[in-house]
């Protein structure tokens, strides 16, 4: 790769871990060399004009399937290919491809094509990050869209060869040998969240003492909150645990969103897709880790009506998150960029806007429209 061409970004309101500021440029290359005064930028740079937009760092989505009609789980090298290449368009720049609950191998194959996506230069599209491993360690009680075929038990062996491919992986921590499998994990630098999962409140906590740290889409496939059996949503509201949030207004009402809001704050909330295949794309009949999915009105069931994933793409679960909170945008944003950062250790790289960042940029506007995505340096997407 030769040398990039050096670039500065002007006319902006720059997202910075303070608030907003004005009058302020980005330069950068593949990384970001300098914040400065638009007056002393200096000749021989592209100088590219953001039009009074937002300029944030690119987002980041911990949770997602699939979206342009393609899966994760496709047998298809050009899966992950396309879903980077579309996913720019709605502000993200990186991403962890997460799988389902399907037979071993067709687990084993996706790891095995989301370690290659990791090296390979996509260069038009956005960062594979490694993987999130959803199942197959779940309880076939709150199994979701999983398929309860292939729910197994703990079993460290069977992940052993992709222990540096997994970033986040979810398991319910009530089932036979979980408590275990997560210290284990945890030990290995792996981000243990609780999902899919029947567990009381101190099987939860228990969980989350062994080394849980994360909880997959919250409220969803859990034990709700009771205020007499806290559940799992008690113990992910009351522990220091960061949360995933589907802000779709399907998955989750608004008020519950504003609720969670009030009570975990800005530091333990991320706002994720969990998009499937048909997100990106019309309403119609899709699959799922191998089940029939209706979309309708954007809400994507199984045939026994279950939510199945979601349509939903990042930037507009920023504008609903925003719209049902009364947040900032620069605030808002934090869920999507400097949050996801810091739960996968790359919060000295990836999340922010500072020297020796990656020049990962999205430019947007107050309603959250994508206008520029920049992944380390090369402009991927640009608002026609």
């Amino acid at each position: 790769m030769g040398m990039k061409i050096m670039k500065a970004i002007k006319n902006i309101k720059l997202v910075g871990a303070d608030g907003i500021k004005e009058n302020q440029a980005v330069v950068f290359a593949e990384t970001i060399q300098e914040i400065t005064a638009e007056s002393r930028l200096g000749a021989g740079l592209e100088v590219i004009d953001g039009g009074g937009a937002f300029l944030s760092a690119g987002f980041i989505d911990l949770h997602i399937h699939g979206c342009a009609g393609h899966d994760v789980m496709d047998d298809d090298d050009q899966a992950l290919t396309v879903m980077a290449k579309q996913l720019v368009s709605t502000g993200v720049t990186a991403f962890l491809p997460t799988t389902m609950t399907m037979e071993k191998m067709r687990i084993e194959r996706a790891l095995e094509r989301i370690k290659a996506a990791m090296t390979t230069e996509h260069g038009t599209g956005a960062k594979v990050l490694g993987a999130n491993l959803e199942g197959p360690f779940l309880n076939p009680q709150n199994k979701g869209a999983h398929d309860e075929h292939y729910v197994i038990p703990p079993d460290i062996s069977f992940l052993q060869p992709y222990l540096d491919v997994i970033r986040i992986l979810t398991v319910a921590p009530e089932i036979e040998g979980a408590l275990p499998f997560i210290q284990e994990l945890a030990a290995a630098g792996i981000v243990v969240s609780i999902g899919h999962t029947m567990a009381s409140f101190s099987e939860a906590v228990q969980g989350i003492a062994a080394g849980a740290s994360h909880v997959t889409h919250l409220f969803n496939a859990m034990t709700p909150l009771h205020h007499r059996q806290p559940g799992v949503v008690g113990a992910a509201l009351g522990q220091a645990v960061t949360c995933e949030l589907i802000a779709d207004n399907i998955h989750v009402d608004p008020a519950v969103q504003l609720l969670t809001l009030k009570l975990k704050g800005l530091e333990q909330l991320v706002l994720i897709t969990d998009a499937m295949r048909a997100c990106l794309l019309a309403d119609g009949t899709y699959d799922l880790g191998g089940l029939v999915v209706h979309v309708k009105n954007r809400a994507a069931r199984l045939e026994n009506g279950s939510l199945a994933g979601s349509t939903l793409v990042l930037n507009q679960a920023l504008r609903n998150f925003s719209t049902n909170t009364g947040l900032q945008p620069e605030q808002a944003v934090k869920l999507v960029t400097v949050n996801p950062a810091r739960i996968l250790g790359l919060e000295n790289r990836k999340g922010r806007i500072a020297p020796g960042f990656d020049a990962d940029l999205v430019l947007w506007d107050a309603d959250f429209n994508i206008m520029m995505t920049f992944v380390t340096g090369d402009k991927v997407f640009t608002a026609s």
